[in-house]
């Protein structure tokens, strides 16, 4: 995450394509990397729960930097708003989970939290593409072609206000089920 975000704000040519192909490693090794510990039986505990908060720790660090580093198209404080939104649900789901655990029961993923996951991941790789493609092939693309490139923005905009829509609605689904953890 650490590299991603510092070659969102490089200058030098090919920053963005670098960002944006680290990126889409880090997402394709982090599925490998669960698919083959559950197809070889070595899930423990603290893989899942260390998985899930490396997660977090990538997605919303590198979310931070698609807002301050204006892929937004001037759309900053939705933007911020969103990602507001999305940073107090996965504390308040993590803080459940938490306390869960102390009361030995674990509160898995859902299918909804999965989807939040895959919607935010797409988003992130759509806009980090938008800014390959405006700074590092920009020149393939002159007049009229130009508006692939806001295309390809306003598809990671879009994605990016879905995946806070999922993120309140799953994180209101653990809620519903898991609340009565942390209610005593």
């Amino acid at each position: 995450m650490f590299l991603i975000v510092a070659l969102m704000y490089a200058e030098f040519t090919w920053a963005a394509t670098l960002a944006f192909w680290l990126f889409i490693a880090a997402a394709l090794t982090d599925w490998l990397d669960g698919k083959l510990a559950r197809e070889s039986g070595q899930v423990s505990t603290f893989g899942r729960f260390m998985d899930a908060v490396i997660d977090k720790v990538m997605v919303l660090g590198i979310m931070i930097a698609l807002v301050n580093g204006g892929y937004f198209l001037g759309h900053r404080i939705p933007a911020m708003i969103a990602l507001l939104c999305i940073l107090g649900r996965e504390f308040m789901v993590s803080g459940l989970r938490m306390v869960a655990a102390t009361k030995g029961v674990i509160v898995e993923a859902d299918a909804g939290g999965k989807l939040k996951t895959f919607i935010q991941l797409n988003a992130i790789g759509w806009l980090l593409a938008s800014r390959m493609f405006a700074r590092d092939f920009g020149e393939l693309f002159v007049g009229e072609e130009r508006v692939w490139i806001t295309t390809i923005n306003w598809a990671g905009i879009g994605l990016f206000a879905l995946s806070a829509v999922l993120t309140i609605t799953s994180g209101a689904t653990y809620f519903r089920r898991h609340g009565h953890l942390v209610m005593d």
